[in-house]
């Protein structure tokens, strides 16, 4: 009897064994259809969007040719991608702040100071070569001709002849340490030099003055808010198991907001054809405008292809030593609808996608290094500056001297830096290059004609920077990876097996039972140093504290073995 019990159950046994085998390879199956699945639709995507360009090329030249130049009738060509835009624009405020918290929150303070340190560095190392590869390519090319000046008929700029490169660095730092977290959702401080007549006697003698004053302008304050959800996300992965519930909160808004992405990009592809056939459609003289600034456009053109071609693609294959050209293939979506948009703001939900479906890369890393990358590394904007501004100069028959050329190419890479991440903030940062050098602010106005294009270009390499970044910054930061992976892995262990944090820490971190009360005290001591050590995450404050554990500890070990013997 006990024989036939023990055969029926090995029989029941094999009989479940089966069915679990038969339903993982159910599994492994629905993951491979899944999987096939998603790289059919990523490729109708890329190839539905390419063909939107296509498309809005050839519709924009097709009304320029009909001589279509009725206002109305462009805005109606324009706005399924306005549609499109303010779509775009909406989901960047809460982008920002689920993947910023839920990125920060998954990573140690040591490990994100690590990981932002790499970025920083890779940030300002291209921005820099960006702006020096356009100083050589517009002293080598040599676009300006000051027979340009005359007989233009270009729109005039805004002038601004107030603007100070000090108050426009300072203002910088004043957003990023905005005193309303709500105002700075919509506004940004700047200051401004307002007129004002002083009292005088002989009104015929007073002379206006000008006074400096802090005003409000409308756009929202992205370096404010990244700073302070930095903060607030590194705090709440500080906090453990409490903070759970808020991480999952934020977690869960963040698969939203990339479920809405994923429901715009199949929009997109109408939306970049109608704002590219709106730009050429309303595009004044354009053979003359070619004629004209044809040269110019060359360089920029050029200057970009190469930094975005050859020296980003380089930096990655040197660092990872993984296929650029895999990488590109992986983010061309995203450089598609930069190159529609205009902003790489507005691209960031795109980029989000590509990297992190795509590419595989590591959310930790994208949620942290994307917001900042969209926010402060514009290697196009500082390529196109420097270019720009000797351009103005050769204009005006103007020679730089070495100490003059110096002071483009770092103006331009702070500007850039300072740079908003919407259409054409490159033509507003321009005025500080300008006035630092003391060339025309006015000649900005011949560059209008064609910025439309020219935003888009270095608006596409702006956001393909920001994602080699963080291809690189994934690679170079996959032990830290590794190792919280691994010890959240332990902690779930332990929570498993009913043991709090607390007893975990103290059965890892105690000493063996001490002979005398001396001892015992210093051990005390150097447990409570290893526990402030461990809190502090590296700096002086910790080093500090790791000699005098390593000291304490020395102590309590000759103490004991003084007292044993």
């Amino acid at each position: 009897m006990t024989n036939q019990s023990t055969a029926n159950q090995s029989n029941t046994n094999k009989v479940k064994e089966k069915e679990e085998n038969q339903q993982d390879d159910n599994t492994e199956v629905a993951y491979k259809d899944a999987g096939h699945c998603s790289r059919n639709t990523h490729s109708l995507l890329l190839g539905l969007t390419v063909m939107g360009v296509v498309m809005g090329t050839v519709f924009g030249m097709l009304l320029r040719y009909m001589k279509v130049t009725d206002s109305s009738a462009l805005t109606m060509v324009s706005f399924p991608g306005e549609i499109l835009m303010r779509m775009l624009k909406m989901l960047i405020l809460p982008l920002i702040i689920s993947s910023l918290i839920t990125g920060l929150a998954g990573l140690d303070a040591k490990s994100s100071g690590r990981m932002g340190s790499r970025a920083m560095v890779y940030y300002m190392s291209t921005t820099v070569i960006a702006a020096i590869l356009g100083v050589i390519l517009v002293l080598s090319i040599h676009p300006g001709n000051p027979k340009l000046r005359g007989g233009s008929s270009t729109p005039s700029a805004p002038r601004n002849q107030e603007v100070n490169s000090l108050d426009a660095f300072l203002d910088l730092i004043r957003n990023l340490f905005p005193e309303n977290l709500v105002q700075a959702c919509i506004q940004q401080v700047q200051t401004v030099l307002k007129k004002v007549p002083p009292a005088a006697v002989n009104q015929t003698e007073a002379i206006i003055v000008s006074k400096k004053k802090l005003e409000y302008k409308w756009g929202m304050n992205v370096l404010g808010l990244i700073g302070f959800f930095i903060t607030f996300g590194i705090c709440m992965g500080r906090m453990g198991e409490r903070g759970k519930v808020m991480c999952d909160f934020f977690n869960i808004l963040n698969e939203i907001i990339m479920t809405m992405v994923s429901m715009i990009m199949w929009y997109s592809p109408i939306g970049i054809a109608s704002l590219i056939a709106g730009k050429i459609a309303a595009i004044g003289d354009l053979e003359v405008v070619a004629r004209q600034l044809g040269m110019y456009m060359v360089t920029v053109i050029v200057g970009l292809a190469i930094h975005g071609g050859l020296i980003l693609p380089a930096i990655f294959f040197v660092t990872t030593r993984k296929s650029p050209f895999t990488f590109y293939s992986g983010i061309f979506q995203a450089w598609i609808t930069a190159l529609g948009t205009a902003s790489s703001a507005g691209t960031l939900p795109v980029t989000f996608r590509c990297l992190e479906e795509n590419l595989k890369i590591d959310k930790r890393v994208t949620r942290f290094v994307l917001p900042i990358g969209a926010t402060i590394n514009m290697d196009g904007t500082a390529l196109y500056e420097a270019v720009a501004a000797i351009f103005i100069a050769q204009m005006n028959d103007i020679t730089l001297d070495g100490g003059q050329i110096i002071t483009v190419s770092m103006t331009a890479t702070l500007a850039s830096v300072g740079a908003a991440s919407i259409p054409s903030a490159g033509l507003v940062t321009m005025l500080l290059i300008l006035t630092a050098v003391g060339l025309p602010t006015q000649d900005i106005s011949l560059l209008i004609a064609v910025d439309w294009l020219l935003d888009r270009m270095r608006t596409s390499i702006n956001v393909v920077g920001d994602s080699f970044g963080a291809g690189i910054v994934d690679h170079l930061s996959k032990a830290e990876l590794a190792e919280l992976d691994a010890r959240e892995r332990v902690l779930g262990e332990v929570s498993d097996g009913d043991e709090s944090d607390d007893t975990a820490y103290d059965r890892r971190h105690t000493l063996p039972p001490l002979p005398h009360p001396l001892v015992s005290v210093l051990g005390q001591i150097s447990q409570q140093l290893h526990k402030i050590h461990v809190e502090a995450h590296g700096g002086f404050l910790a080093g500090f504290i790791a000699t005098c554990l390593m000291y304490s500890e020395f102590t309590v070990s000759w103490l004991t073995e003084v007292l044993d013997k």
